[in-house]
């Protein structure tokens, strides 16, 4: 036997495993029976519904955590109605009618549409179906590179766990499968060139118009071009794949143009990703904190990715090497780009795990436990590697009869949203210039909009920081907190029991408490502001 090194590339050339096939494997299936037995795919795609949203904290209103998903929802409805993408916002009363970008107008009729046909459900059911989506893609790329189920199986749980950190309803779960997706394929495009990535370019146009993450592909086709360009110099300067990587970034690049907003929505992304403001304050946008199961799951990739990173380098995969590096390096400053870093680490930690399996497994005896686990690995690579209605059929049942066992959402989870106290409230809230944190703030825009105009909710982007730290003075109890309660026309403020802006309310003779809920205050303004009528939801 040769070096471990030569004994894994021979194995691999010969195939992941050496050893004589036998079993299930063996057996041949005809197309028909092919697409209606069960696979062991269809099995992982569908328990990874059951195990995050079915039988998990939550359940399906964990999709909803996040209030965003209310102003998404209606501003989908708000395009519907008028047939045309606003450019100007239409929710607010402290910056009524100045420039806004719904630059996620696609996915947001989505919502809209999903609402009026299915409620809530039918929102968190398809959310949840594109994040079980992401998690089978990786598993299905990662078998094509060599995983067998023993190395596929156990980084797919480790890598959904720690993906789990953003799994929200709301646009960018777009992304994260647009990201699986079209990172596999580019590598078979590197494998085996075809004119089937050209295919990037109609891709590139719905993932624009759907979320501003199309930016990760742009990003990794950069890192394609010169991850090439540096395996040519081992080839004898044969450019021509760094060429064509290059062509196809910028057909994507072009394509990208395609959407209502043209060049100015590249501009308005560039400055969001790059606003220290909204570094400081969004906690998304901020580095990782390894505490959560997920964060520390996302360690072990993290570190696990790192380390591979040497060995593709030492082999000229320079490629799989760049991606890796590059999206390690932006998540440790933004937590957000986790998922997108388990989807491209994933698959290239696969490959690299199955050349260790082949090595370990080359010539074993028949009576090892190599041998036995080798065996086991190759009778069920078949069942991973295709899939079959049923992974369908249970999906089309849960759309379209449901289940008395679940319990679908009918609104925003109680536990993180005042939703009785808003209830019982609704006409005092919607006729009020009202100040509420920016996640319920997105709750009084999907409860009660086109009545309900807010302050500030969680469009961080487009108020700007100038607005944003006056928001932040306010619920603080800054210096000048009544000042700018005054300054805004507010004469309903919506509190949260920690801020110190519901003590100083408590104790100032102008502000009267209505109610407290215990997860909520409730002040109305005893005078009403000269000049600025309480029913006035309009500009300032």
């Amino acid at each position: 036997m040769g070096s471990p090194s030569e004994t894994i590339q021979n194995a691999l050339e010969q195939g992941v495993s050496t050893q004589p096939a036998t079993g299930v494997a063996s057996i041949g299936r005809s197309g028909l029976s092919r697409w209606l037995t069960p696979s062991f795919f269809d099995c992982l795609f569908l328990s990874v519904l059951v195990w995050l949203f079915a039988v998990g904290d939550g359940g399906w209103t964990r999709l909803l955590m996040d209030g965003d998903t209310g102003w998404h929802i209606r501003t989908g409805e708000w395009i519907l109605d008028h047939g045309a993408v606003p450019r100007a916002d239409p929710f607010s009363f402290s910056k009524f009618g100045q420039p806004w970008f719904a630059w996620e107008w696609l996915c947001d009729v989505v919502y809209a549409l999903l609402l009026r046909v299915a409620g809530l459900k039918g929102i968190v059911l398809l959310s949840g179906i594109v994040f079980a989506a992401f998690s089978a893609v990786l598993c299905r790329h990662m078998v094509w590179r060599g995983a067998n189920l023993f190395i596929a199986l156990p980084l797919v749980l480790i890598g959904t766990g720690a993906a789990t950190v953003h799994v929200l309803a709301r646009p960018h779960l777009w992304t994260l499968l647009f990201v699986a997706i079209t990172t596999w394929m580019i590598q078979a495009d590197l494998r085996r060139p075809s004119r089937k990535i050209w295919l990037l370019v109609p891709v590139t146009i719905l993932w624009t118009n759907m979320h501003g993450g199309f930016l990760a592909l742009i990003a990794c086709l950069g890192l394609t071009v010169i991850g090439t360009g540096l395996e040519a110099i081992g080839r004898r300067r044969d450019w021509t794949a760094s060429k064509r990587y290059m062509l196809v970034g910028a057909a994507c690049g072009l394509a990208s143009l395609v959407n209502p907003y043209g060049w100015e929505l590249h501009l308005h992304v560039a400055k969001y990703l790059q606003s220290d403001w909204i570094r400081e304050v969004v906690q998304e946008f901020q580095s990782p904190t390894f505490r959560s199961e997920n964060m520390m799951q996302f360690e072990l990739i993290l570190l696990a990715g790192l380390t591979i990173t040497g060995l593709m380098i030492a082999r000229g995969k320079y490629v799989d090497a760049l991606w890796v590096l590059f999206w390690a390096h932006s998540t440790l400053g933004s937590v957000r780009h986790a998922p997108i870093f388990v989807a491209v680490a994933l698959p290239a930690l696969g490959e690299e795990l199955a050349r260790l399996w082949a090595w370990w497994s080359k010539d074993a005896p028949r009576s090892s436990t190599a041998y036995a686990l080798d065996t086991i690995a190759r009778e069920s690579q078949p069942s991973l590697s295709r899939t079959s209605v049923w992974a369908v059929i249970p999906l089309v049942a849960l759309a379209c009869i449901g289940s008395p066992t679940i319990n679908w959402p009918d609104n925003f989870p109680k536990e993180l949203f005042p939703t009785a106290l808003i209830e019982k409230h609704g006409q005092l809230l919607s006729g009020s210039r009202v100040f509420a944190s920016d996640q319920w703030s997105d709750y009084l825009i999907y409860r009660f909009y086109p009545q309900q105009r807010v302050f500030f909710d969680g469009r961080s982007d487009f108020y700007g920081p100038a607005l944003g730290k006056e928001y932040i003075r306010i619920s603080q109890g800054g210096h000048d907190w009544s000042a700018l309660l005054e300054k805004h026309g507010i004469d309903v403020v919506l509190s949260r029991p920690d801020w110190p802006l519901a003590s100083l309310l408590k104790q100032s003779q102008a502000w009267k408490l209505v109610e407290d809920s215990g997860k909520a205050l409730l002040f109305v303004r005893r005078t009403p502001l000269a000049g600025i009528s309480v029913r006035s939801t309009s500009g300032a």
